[in-house]
């Protein structure tokens, strides 16, 4: 099976720092001291196994906030050398809420194979859920300097929770003419109801009336340690459903998801999911649209 895989991290925990790691904690994600040790290309493209991986996306992997620009220039530095090209794309973190974001974009875009940006928006009322109890989509000077992508040609990944559906498809009504990718399959967190089920559902198909919103179905497995193929069927499918196969994408999460799964079993669930969709729409979920939309 050939894939382009959009969604990837990769850390070095002897060069760079990583404060989540620095201090590892167990959570809804699972036990992240589990991941304390280098995850490199040459990991990932291991765990691949005979998962023919044509190109890789690199989304922030929570580096140092202090200095960003550092796991754009690592990374780069990776791509034009022992990766081969990988990362094609990378998506950098910055804090579009701090005075110098404008600068931090900058230093960004400096680096070719950057494609956009993440601020991970996730917000909850229950602390294990919570990222950062900050509404940044609310917050006027967030909402100026993200009218800055545009001049970047940069790219949103938008991670959040099914209540935040509604700002985030007024946000992307804003800016039409900026990419966003929703992260993680739009993270259905509240499981456990009705309601959250359709909270999640009616979010996403608020996100696809959008056309400039995109999605990737990854992330899962951190709301379902016990998956099976039959346990991610349904997720799969409404959400391609709402985005179309021309506007969803698989990914792996690597090395979060690993937790849960070989990559292998993963990349063969999505396919034993969409075996009966046409060679097309299979060749867009698996490659042509990550290709597509991070422009790799």
């Amino acid at each position: 099976m050939q894939v382009v895989d959009p969604h990837i991290h990769l850390w070095d925990l002897k060069t760079h720092h990583y404060p989540w790691l620095a201090n590892p904690q167990t959570s809804f994600v699972g036990d992240a001291r589990e991941l304390q040790h280098d995850y490199l290309i040459s990991d990932l493209l291991r765990d691949a196994g005979d998962i023919e991986v044509l190109k890789l996306v690199h989304v922030d992997a929570n580096h140092d906030p202090a200095d960003p620009v550092e796991e754009t220039r690592w990374l780069q530095g990776i791509a034009d050398g022992e990766g081969r090209g990988m990362p094609n794309g990378i998506v950098a973190y910055a804090d579009l809420s701090s005075d110098n974001a404008p600068a931090l974009l900058e230093a960004h875009a400096a680096f070719k194979n950057t494609r956009g940006i993440r601020q991970i928006l996730n917000v909850h009322e229950s602390p294990l859920y919570d990222y950062g109890g900050r509404h940044f989509m609310h917050e006027a000077v967030w909402r100026r300097n993200f009218g800055l992508l545009k001049r970047h040609s940069m790219s949103f990944d938008m991670q959040l929770y099914p209540s935040q559906m509604n700002d985030a498809a007024a946000l992307a009504r804003k800016h039409h003419d900026t990419q966003f990718i929703v992260n993680h399959t739009g993270m259905f967190v509240d499981r456990s109801s009705v309601e959250g089920y359709r909270a999640w559902r009616d979010g996403m198909r608020a996100l696809a009336a959008c056309e400039n919103v995109a999605v990737k179905i990854s992330g899962l497995a951190m709301f379902d340690h016990a998956w099976t193929v039959e346990s991610f069927r349904p997720y799969v499918l409404e959400t391609i459903d709402a985005f179309g196969c021309e506007r969803a994408m698989f990914a792996s999460n690597f090395p979060v998801d690993r937790l849960f799964g070989s990559y292998g079993a993963l990349w063969n669930a999505y396919a034993s999911i969409v075996a009966d969709a046409t060679d097309g729409e299979r060749e867009a979920l698996f490659r042509r649209n990550a290709e597509r939309i991070y422009r790799i």
